[in-house]
């Protein structure tokens, strides 16, 4: 019986229909028209090697070596396949098949693949924690703002206050439901950034057929097919390769493609992951060549799985050593703090130590209630002593920093940056120095040809080409002028075979954009690439010449990095003479090539040149074989000689069309940029200058220590490190070692440092940096697990642009903060000396009451904070230095403008109070006025509501003033082009955040219907109408404006006396130096 001929097929298997590709004779891949595999090679086949077989399954698979032959099929209960995975590179890839027990010919059955399944799991790394919504609920909770609410609430309800104790009960409610959902959000969204990728994969499975599944679904002991493009989808053993590399920089910090060899046999059972070169790794990518191998390690039992099990912070060996007590003793004091609020970002510990101050001050404030009134401690008392104590605290600051942060969140995710751990929006504001990848992130990520020397000695130089895979971008010019088409290469042979060589020695692929993608893509490895990109913008792409010039693939020697060239040799359809095209080293090619000792130095010379300028350099040469030779085109050695050489290509990954611009910002914004990466020295510095980190105006420039290599850095003492006046901006052939001793040498010097990374291995430098940045295209799963940020479009411009939103965030924590505080001050000041204010029966009367105070804090304060927390930058927000981290929100300056501007409030609510108890007033303050009203209770209800007018119409006012702790408010943004009449400036300054407009305008007309609709005055918030009382009003605007700006100004004058005394000392010390010189 014939054979029927291979075609695609499909199988079934259980309920999942998958397709097959097409296979030849004993289910391998079956070759095209040209004599070339599309498809992995297959394994090798009994007898086709010296090593004895053995029984597989029943079936018999060559290369055993130390196994023994056997005639059972081995159970997968009988072995441990995790046991293998740490030694597969020392096994010949039979033993290790029979050790996995599967059938190298047919794969692994349905039922097997289930039976393993349910032993092993799915192949995918575990989750931290994942969502637990318990958890998050439970951080809500635990803080110490949350506690001190709790205790006003429970006190409220024992004096039987129960409007002031549901309020209380409503704003810790309110409080924690923000939090909580803006918290679930955000674990949400990391998740599904984490699983954003589930690749595919093929696995050969029921009797050879080939399997497209999801990378989850292998198990141990499935063979898999890898070829160019394609992500390792677990630890593999590999079987068989065909000039096979693949990139496991992510591992092991290298730049260069890890070449893969099936038959190796490691004798050393640690080597480490970049030395086991039949071994391919789960999240590594296949740059070069196919192969085919055998899963031996999947999910948490890989390489990549071992390093995420190692950064999940596993119990300290030393911890146990420790005796029991002093375990039990931290570990209590542990969720002591955890449940203060005192474990969590460097913001939330500050505000959870300031709401233990305000609780201790709120315990001081109510001691001196009841001392006031000697200790008679009834319901009165108490319940003032509560009111003074519900006074000094910000009921509303939780809510407003979780809306603040979530806002700050939401605009960097749009800027491209999502913000993994909230304390990373708190510290990239502040951050001093950021160290940065170079490939990917500072550039492109992509190769592209910039510049061409033939052997005439005419130069081809690549102009406004920024899109690497775009060939219709960018213009080829030679000696001045352009080259456009093929038509263009007509009478020039030189060229026309230099492009031959560039398109046809090549065996990457360039697509036009589709529908389903709109920008142009490529496959194969990023020097072809280029080469194809640069013979396409001139109509010579490989496609192209092969129809053009009729020319047909005879022979294929592939590049191999032992010798560092490629040769393709095609065959003229209509003369039959036959062509080598080669590309490889110079230094390589140069001892196979026809020149004479002159012409070879001047090559290299040239070559030498093009490196310096950052350009990796290709030798591109041919030969046109003589008719003897026409049928050895597979002897390699035979072709590669007596080449003519055709010409030089630098090729480079070009920067990002944003980095320079990002990086100046940078500089502007007192932020030190530094290089690090896996790059040769010469690249380094080359992109260095061409984006400006070493400009000459940079401070270290001109250090002899600006550009290093990391062998130079690493061998320094961290003494030798600190004695450096500035330390690298450049480090070029970087491991990851080399990023944690870079940031460990910022550390010790006090700065705040971004780090980049995207390899499993630079997971400790992203966990120790201040703000860890993982990239989100080209990052493993391991390094965005232990990033506080990641990068969506892995370009430096996003941490630039998350720098400036974290400043803006930083800015706007203090306004709010400055504006909740300075209310409570006057409240507290106002309370405080209101126990003065004694009524018929020597009871303190309240100059506010508890609903009045909750009412200012919670509803006018809240949406006006809100409103200052979504400021827009000032402009000045990147051309200052990086605030300090270590001082915080709560620096000197904003500590004394909240006493100032509170004591001014405070005294006016207090001032207003008296003139009208006591000034048009009799000073009767009536019988029991502090609860319901009677008619004697007029006038303490009518001061009682003047004060309260007062205190919430200032805040609304002191909302817009608090936009700029400096600038007045009728000239607060002189930067910017705008009106020049005064109160065109004002009207411009408080309509320009319409969220913030809005809410003041709100808060000035909300006492209005609280003072004059009935019940709710007298009876909720126990106060009456006014009358000409809002002549006080009106007036306390007008003072309280005036004091605020005079303070303004008066910090403005020091500041700018301050600034002429450092100028004229800085003046001095030039004149001396000229002097000296």
């Amino acid at each position: 019986m014939e054979k029927a001929p291979a075609s695609s097929s499909t199988v079934h298997v259980g309920s999942e229909q998958h397709s097959t590709a097409p296979h030849g004779p004993g289910g391998l891949p079956a070759a095209d028209d040209s004599g070339n595999v599309d498809d992995p090679p297959p394994i090798p086949s009994a007898g086709s090697s010296s090593r004895e077989s053995v029984l597989l399954n029943g079936k018999a698979c060559d290369g055993a070596r130390d196994t023994k032959t056997t005639n059972s099929i081995v159970s997968i209960d009988d072995i441990d396949i995790t046991s293998i995975h740490h030694h597969a590179h020392t096994l010949t890839h039979a033993s290790v098949a029979s050790l996995v027990a599967t059938d190298v010919q047919n794969g692994l059955t349905h039922a097997e693949v289930n039976r393993r399944r349910e032993k092993y799991g799915l192949n995918r790394l575990e989750a931290s924690d994942g969502v637990i919504w318990w958890s998050i609920l439970i951080r809500q909770v635990s803080n110490s703002l949350t506690i001190v609410l709790a205790i006003a609430m429970v006190l409220s309800y024992a004096t039987m206050d129960w409007i002031e104790g549901g309020v209380i009960n409503a704003v810790i409610l309110l409080n924690i439901v923000v939090g909580f959902f803006q918290d679930y959000r955000a674990e949400q969204t990391i998740a599904s950034l984490l699983a954003l990728s589930a690749p595919d994969c093929r696995a050969i499975r029921d009797g050879g057929s080939l399997h497209t599944i999801k990378a989850e679904e292998l198990v141990p002991g499935d063979l898999v097919q890898l070829a160019v493009g394609d992500k390792v989808p677990a630890d593999v053993r590999l079987l068989n390769t065909i000039n096979f590399a693949s990139d496991e920089g992510m591992l092991t910090g290298e730049s260069k493609p890890a070449s893969k060899d099936a038959d190796f046999i490691s004798a050393v059972k640690d080597d480490s992951p970049g030395d086991r070169q039949n071994m391919a790794f789960s999240a590594t990518t296949v740059t070069r060549g196919r192969a085919m191998g055998i899963v031996v390690g999947t999910g948490m039992n890989t390489v990549i799985g071992e390093i995420a099990q190692s950064l999940k912070g596993e119990k300290d060996e030393k911890d146990l050593l420790r005796p029991w007590y002093s375990r039990a003793g931290s570990r209590a004091l542990h969720a002591l703090k955890g449940a203060l609020g005192l474990l969590g970002t460097p913001l939330q510990v500050k505000l959870s130590w300031f709401a233990l101050f305000l609780f201790a001050l709120a315990i001081l404030l109510a001691i001196i209630v009841f001392s006031a009134n000697v200790w008679d401690i009834d319901d009165e008392t108490l319940i003032y002593g509560i009111c003074v104590a519900v006074a000094v605290i910000p009921e509303s600051l939780i809510a407003v920093l979780t809306i603040t942060m979530a806002v700050g969140s939401k605009a960097m995710a749009k800027g491209n940056v999502i913000v993994r751990k909230m304390g990373a929006l708190e510290a990239i504001g502040g951050v001093t120095n950021i160290c940065s990848d170079k490939t990917g992130t500072l550039t492109q990520g992509k190769m592209l040809a910039r510049k061409a020397w033939l052997a005439s000695g005419r130069t081809i130089q690549v102009e406004d080409a920024q899109h690497p895979f775009d060939p219709t971008v960018g213009v080829l010019q030679l000696e001045g002028g352009k080259l456009q088409s093929a038509q263009d290469l007509v009478d020039d042979l030189e060229l026309r075979t230099f492009f031959h060589v560039a398109a046809l020695c090549n065996v990457s692929t360039v697509a036009e954009p589709k529908d389903d993608e709109p920008h142009w893509t490529a496959t194969g490895e990023p020097t072809e690439i280029a080469l194809h990109v640069m013979a396409m913008r001139c109509e010579s792409g490989k496609v192209d010449t092969l129809s053009r010039h009729g020319l047909r693939l005879v022979t294929e020697h592939s590049f191999d990095s032992e010798i560092k060239r490629m040769t393709a040799i095609y065959e003229d359809a209509s003369s039959g003479a036959k062509i080598c095209y080669t590309k490889g080293a110079t230094e390589v090619l140069l001892p196979l090539m026809n020149v004479n000792e002159a012409t070879a130095k001047d090559i290299l010379a040239q070559a030498d040149a093009m490196a310096t300028e950052g350009l990796r350099v290709l030798c591109l040469a041919h030969r046109r074989l003589p008719q003897d030779l026409n049928d050895t085109c597979g002897d390699r050695d035979l072709m590669e000689q007596n080449l003519e050489f055709i010409g030089l290509v630098g090729i480079y990954d070009p920067p990002r069309l944003e980095s320079a611009g990002a990086i100046k910002r940078c500089q502007a914004a007192g932020i030190t940029v530094h290089m690090l990466t896996g790059d040769h020295l010469k690249t380094a510095t080359t992109i260095a200058r061409e984006i400006g980190i070493l400009a000459p105006e940079v401070a270290g420039s001109s250090s002899p220590n600006a550009v290093m290599t990391a062998s130079e850095f690493d061998k320094l003492s961290e003494a030798q490190m600190d004695a450096m006046n500035t330390l690298p901006l450049v480090i070029a052939r970087c491991s990851p070692a080399t990023k944690l001793s870079m940031l460990h040498a910022l550390k010790r010097r006090g700065k705040y440092c971004v780090m980049t990374g995207d390899g499993v291995n630079d997971s400790p430098a992203l966990k120790g940096a201040d703000v860890g940045v993982a990239m989100g295209i080209n990052g493993s799963d391991v390094s965005k697990e232990a990033a506080d940020m990641v990068l969506t479009d892995d370009n430096f411009a996003s941490i630039v642009s998350a720098i400036r939103e974290g400043r803006r965030l930083f800015d706007n924590i203090r306004k709010f903060l400055l504006h909740l505080l300075i209310s409570n001050i006057a409240q507290v000041i106002l309370l405080l000396i209101g126990l003065a204010f004694k009524d018929r029966n020597g009871v303190s009367t309240f100059p506010l009451s508890p609903l009045e105070i909750l009412f200012a804090n919670l509803v006018s304060s809240s949406f006006l904070a809100i409103g200052l927390g979504l400021e827009e930058a000032s402009s000045d927000v990147m051309i200052r230095p990086p605030h300090s981290l270590k001082a915080g929100v709560f620096t000197w300056e904003l500590i004394i403008d909240k006493f100032i501007y509170g004591t001014c409030m405070g005294g006016l609510c207090l001032a207003s109070f008296c003139i009208v108890a006591y000034g048009v007033g009799d000073g009767d303050l009536g019988d029991d006025c502090n609860h319901n009203y009677n008619s004697t209770c007029d006038l303490p209800y009518r001061a009682r509501g003047t004060a309260y007018s007062i205190l919430t119409v200032l805040l609304s006012v002191m909302a817009w003033e608090a936009k700029h702790l400096d600038l007045s408010l009728f000239n607060m943004y002189p930067l910017e082009p705008g009106p020049r009449a005064h109160l065109m400036k004002l009207f411009y300054a408080i309509t320009k955040n319409k969220f913030l407009f809005y809410a003041v305008m709100a808060g000035l007309l909300t006492p209005f219907p609280i003072i004059y609709i009935p019940v709710i005055n007298r009876v909720v918030f126990r106060h009456l109408p006014l009358t000409w009382e809002w002549g006080l009003v009106f007036g306390s605007i007008v003072c309280f404006v005036a004091a605020v700006e005079s303070w303004k100004g008066i910090k403005r004058r020091r500041r700018a006396q301050k600034l002429r005394r450092t100028n004229a000392r800085s003046g001095d010390e030039k004149q001396e130096q000229r002097a000296s010189v």
